[in-house]
């Protein structure tokens, strides 16, 4: 395994570089956490093209769970694994506020759950003040403690200035007593409307993030349980600067996906 601060090379054991015309539905999920939803009110507006995964929000696009989330927000996002409990029931992933209930039941699919490895997202994004465009990889809590996450890239419009980006990266614990909160916002020199690679090498005990294959930062701690891909673009049409950019469609689109 590398050093910190070098380059890695890795076997390739998953990649996704989208060749078709349509998502292999047998790995991605292209709903957002449907079950605090249903499938129709989360699905993505996305299209494979040219090699590439393009998902979008066009203005005419509905709110997400727009009676149980604090504020509006607009979501194309894809998954690669998803269950649920039944109707009713406080079991499903990423619950983003407490006494969530389940409305719609999701029947169990693992499409790609990785535990260990290095992940990679080649991506660009076109985003205004009121969007935001992220990867990350959260466990596919089966177990309630098995559901920390690790954010791969979260870029919000508005932290992009003239010297670059503010590239979100780093380790959320949700309900997993075992890790603690270790995020930051580095500024690589780079421009997110061009195709970058962002990685990381997870590992028992650490996890290390990278751009283009430049390191960047090092978390030391790891989740310890098969974790699921989430990609997503995301509007706020609440946010100050909404109005003048109503007009604006957000967009991240996706080269390729690859565990190593």
């Amino acid at each position: 395994m590398p050093e910190r601060g070098t380059r890695y090379a890795h076997a390739v054991s998953f990649r996704d570089d989208f060749e078709g015309h349509d998502l292999d539905r047998s790995v991605w999920i292209p709903h957002y956490l449907p079950q605090w939803s249903s499938r129709s009110e989360s699905a993505a507006t996305y299209e494979v093209t040219g090699s590439e995964l393009r998902l979008s929000i066009p203005p005419g696009q509905g709110l997400w769970c727009p009676a149980e989330h604090e504020g509006p927000l607009r979501v194309s996002g894809i998954q690669s694994g998803v269950f649920s409990g039944e109707v009713g029931s406080t079991v499903g992933q990423q619950p983003f506020r407490d006494g969530l209930r389940v409305r719609e039941v999701q029947p169990t699919q693992w499409g790609w759950t990785p535990h260990y490895g290095v992940l990679e997202v080649r991506a660009r994004m076109e985003l205004t003040a009121r969007s935001m465009a992220s990867a990350w990889l959260v466990g596919i809590e089966d177990e309630p403690r098995r559901s920390g996450e690790i954010c791969v890239f979260e870029v919000f419009g508005d932290a992009i200035d003239r010297t670059g980006p503010a590239v979100g990266m780093g380790i959320h614990p949700f309900r997993d007593p075992a890790l603690r909160d270790d995020f930051a916002t580095p500024r690589p020199q780079l421009d997110v409307t061009d195709f970058h690679v962002y990685a990381t090498d997870w590992r028992p005990g650490r996890v290390d993030f990278f751009v283009d294959g430049d390191h960047v930062r090092t978390v030391e701690q790891a989740p310890d349980y098969p974790m699921q891909m989430m990609i997503g673009v995301f509007d706020f049409p609440a946010r100050p600067a909404a109005a003048v950019h109503a007009g604006h469609v957000p967009l991240l689109a996706i080269d390729y996906v690859r565990e190593a």
